[in-house]
């Protein structure tokens, strides 16, 4: 006998009435799962149809690889189109897989001209094509038309649907247009003014329209200050000039300045959150997509980076082999320089991150640079001397040795300053050589500020002692 599908309801935890609680539980997906093992078509249809697409996406995204492509193929004709958008590249390959290529067609075709683009753009080149092979002529045209442009940039990112009048229009010719026009995109909230030529001379807010009367020209209340994108700006440029500016939405114009699409603020805030990821993960030498990839194409790429790490430790390593007989003559500094590499460590981290940010939102550039190594040397010399006088008293407290506390808090001071400095100067620099300093700022800070740490500290303690 089949079990009764269960609603959401009775799976999630029990909360006060009216507060907001996750759909997607750990039980629930005890759940699926078990339907799945049944290969229970009707219990995993009732169990998702109601669900928000993001909801739906949050369960692909957490289950394994396998269970996504018998979810998808137990789906079929019931999967929602929608929650594409919103999967990892990876678990969109298994969810098309579990579809197959018929209905994967279908769903793809379903989507706004964006969000194909984005999504067949991760596929393998075959599955692209195949799917491509398969789609209505209109569609795979305009498919194609946005794979032409360059991988992340505002063609990528576009819009193909928008409203657009010419500038002798009144507000009553605008109005009549919107509500008989049957193919207006779903959401929108500028109109733009175009020349003959399509090109686009001002824009209008929808408040604006149903704010003046009817027989008003749109030429009279259009605000001819755009912000045109081109078809081949970055997508990180096309989400700092919406943060810059305060856009809602900007026209995409090619080469000849005709205007081709639109991009609005949602889409510039998926970029931001992506861009915001992508620098967090590359700080570790990781990318976003590493929780779902396979273990060989993820390993090479953190080895890479581990290499790197190996190469920087062995340069400190140096640094301690030439001091390697006072080390032999007084052990107590052996114990004792680990904790001046890492507070200079600690201290760089800090630094970096506030100037990584600081570069990656425009608020930080070659005039400004001076300036702020100045200002981080500062706040690392003020810190040093606080934490070089708790851990000086604490050594001498401990060991009864005064020259040796006065060197460690000395070396302290000196690391955590160089670390201010070197937390800002290796960003700035690494961005002139056109390198991310997301990615590779920590591997040499930690190099940077190991070398510091041990060179004097031991160099200190070899000179006094």
């Amino acid at each position: 006998m089949t079990q009764e599908p269960i609603t959401t309801s009775e799976i999630e935890d029990s909360v006060p009435a009216g507060v907001d609680q996750p759909v997607v539980t750990y039980a629930l997906l005890e759940y699926l799962h078990e339907l799945l093992e049944r290969n229970d078509v009707a219990g995993v249809r009732g169990l998702v149809h109601d669900m928000h697409e993001a909801d739906q996406a949050e369960i692909f995204n957490q289950l394994e690889p396998e269970d996504n492509i018998k979810l998808a193929r137990l789906l079929g004709d019931a999967f929602n189109h929608d929650v594409l958008p919103e999967l990892e590249s990876e678990v969109v390959e298994d969810i098309l897989e579990g579809l197959g290529p018929e209905r994967s067609a279908e769903v793809i075709a379903a989507l706004e001209t964006e969000d194909a683009v984005q999504i067949i753009e991760d596929l393998p080149r075959q599955e692209r094509e195949d799917i491509l092979g398969t789609v209505d002529s209109s569609t795979r045209e305009e498919l194609r038309e946005g794979l032409s442009y360059p991988e992340e940039s505002a063609g990528r990112m576009m819009r193909k649907k928008m409203v657009s009048i010419p500038e002798f229009w009144t507000v009553g010719d605008t109005i009549d247009f919107m509500r008989s026009h049957p193919d207006l995109p779903g959401d929108f909230y500028v109109v733009f003014v175009t020349d003959p030529k399509f090109r686009p001379t001002g824009e209008v807010h929808l408040a604006r329209v149903m704010q003046n009367k009817r027989d008003v020209f749109i030429r009279d209340i259009m605000d001819s200050d755009i912000r045109a994108l081109h078809t081949d700006t970055d997508q990180e440029q096309v989400a700092y000039i919406f943060r810059k500016y305060g856009l809602v939405e900007a026209p995409v114009v090619n080469d000849d300045g005709r205007l081709v699409g639109t991009i609005t603020v949602d889409d510039a805030v998926e970029v931001l959150n992506e861009e915001q990821e992508e620098d967090i993960m590359r700080a570790a030498g990781l990318y976003g997509q590493d929780l779902h990839a396979s273990i060989r194409s993820v390993a090479p790429r953190r080895f890479i980076w581990l290499f790197i790490n190996l190469l920087t430790a062995i340069a400190a390593s140096a640094i301690i082999k030439m001091f390697e007989e006072t080390i032999q003559h007084l052990v107590l500094l052996a114990v004792l320089m680990p904790i001046t590499a890492s507070m200079g460590g600690n201290a760089g981290i800090q630094s970096a991150t506030v100037a990584v940010r600081a570069i990656a939102t425009r608020r930080l550039g070659p005039g400004s640079g001076w300036a702020m190594m100045g200002r981080e040397m500062l706040m690392g010399a003020i810190n040093g001397v606080a934490i070089a006088t708790i851990t000086g008293l604490g050594v001498y407290a401990i060991y009864g040795d005064g020259i040796i506390a006065l060197i460690f808090a000395a070396a302290i001071i000196f690391t955590m300053t160089a670390a201010g400095l070197g937390g800002v100067f290796l960003p700035l620099l690494l961005t002139r050589l056109k390198v991310d300093p997301a990615i590779s700022a920590g591997v040499f800070l930690t190099m940077l500020t190991d070398m510091v740490g041990f060179f004097s500290f031991l160099g200190l303690a070899a000179l006094v002692l």
